[in-house]
């Protein structure tokens, strides 16, 4: 189900455009089509956790936006870099990715860690009147997957990851019958309206995309697959990890996270935007593959230490996992600008 409304894109949008200081031209000629551009071609990153690629180090620590844990060396770099090489430039003009954004979060600030007073502005103040490509990943925050998780593991739960944002959605029903609760009753109800809320907040996205900057194609980047169709591949630790790779997350929930992981990636598809399709490309690349992992184990040590203590991966990709977004990101734009 869409949300839609009778008012204006300009007329509702006009206050934020005023607050930005622009005065953005709402028609012009689009750029040439017929060939990849000569030009280099500005382009905004945006997104959350798993555009910033947070578990990689070195991360940049600059001003307030440190804790947003945005890697030095994440797709968007890497992506950047790879396209260069075939003599595709882009402008990079903003990466303004953070760990934890939520979609809203495209046209609301975002308050890093809950009373730190820490905030970042809107990620939309990124785009530019000559931004061609806006380019990221949304959606999984606003979902609740943190939720969903701990939902469905009781050590995910314990104090020592209040790191891990988020509550159970209902901290009452025992981790063990996690599937049940989201097949049926409240846990459906609630697991089907926060799929509605991430439609909603993609296809607002895709709006502002526009309406700031209207002549930049937006892409969309789907999130890599964590959970393999071969289930038993989960009960065995990574080599050197002695923590299962998605911790004691019940064997008979794994396949329900999957189901939900790809029902995020087909609305995203469905938002009205060029798509990566990551989930489609990372069946033998999940938290379950042993050394082939592309993604970090929820209880895996990843590459953030602060002051001698390391962060956890909670699922995030690692940088095999980095390599393999930046291939797909880097793809899907030269055929954008070949088209």
């Amino acid at each position: 189900m869409r949300r839609t409304t009778n008012t204006p894109v300009a007329r509702r949008l006009a206050a934020a455009a005023v607050a930005l200081g622009s005065c953005l031209a709402l028609a012009g000629p689009a750029g040439s089509a017929d060939a990849a551009p000569a030009d280099p071609v500005p382009t905004v990153f945006f997104g959350d956790s798993y555009t910033a690629n947070y578990g990689i180090a070195p991360w940049h620590q600059d001003g307030d936006r440190f804790l947003c844990f945005q890697a030095e060396e994440n797709y968007p770099t890497v992506a950047t870099r790879r396209l260069a090489d075939k003599g595709l430039t882009l402008d990079v003009q903003s990466d303004v990715s953070c760990g934890g954004a939520l979609s809203h979060h495209f046209w609301e600030e975002q308050e890093l860690l809950p009373g730190s007073g820490l905030r970042v502005p809107p990620q939309q103040e990124a785009l530019k009147a000559d931004t061609r490509l806006a380019v990221g990943s949304m959606g999984g925050n606003t979902l609740g997957f943190t939720r969903i998780l701990k939902q469905c593991s009781d050590k995910l739960r314990s104090p020592e990851h209040a790191l891990l944002p988020g509550e159970p959605v209902d901290p009452d029903e025992p981790a063990a019958t996690c599937r049940e609760f989201f097949e049926s009753g409240d846990g459906k109800q609630w697991l089907d309206d926060q799929y509605e809320r991430v439609g909603w907040d993609l296809e607002e996205m895709l709006e502002r995309i526009r309406y700031f900057s209207p002549d930049a194609q937006p892409v969309l980047v789907g999130y890599p697959r964590l959970v393999p169709e071969d289930t038993t591949k989960c009960l065995t630790p990574a080599p050197g990890q002695t923590e299962l790779p998605l911790a004691d997350i019940p064997q008979d929930a794994l396949p329900f996270l999957d189901q939900i992981q790809k029902r995020l990636d087909d609305t995203a598809k469905k938002a009205g935007a060029d798509f990566v399709d990551l989930y489609a490309h990372t069946g033998s690349n999940t938290a379950c593959d042993g050394v082939n992992r592309g993604i970090g184990g929820l209880l895996e040590n990843s590459q953030i230490d602060i002051g001698g203590q390391k962060l956890l991966w909670y699922a995030h990709p690692n940088e095999r996992g980095r390599d393999i977004q930046s291939e797909r990101v880097a793809d899907k734009v030269e055929q954008i600008l070949n088209r």
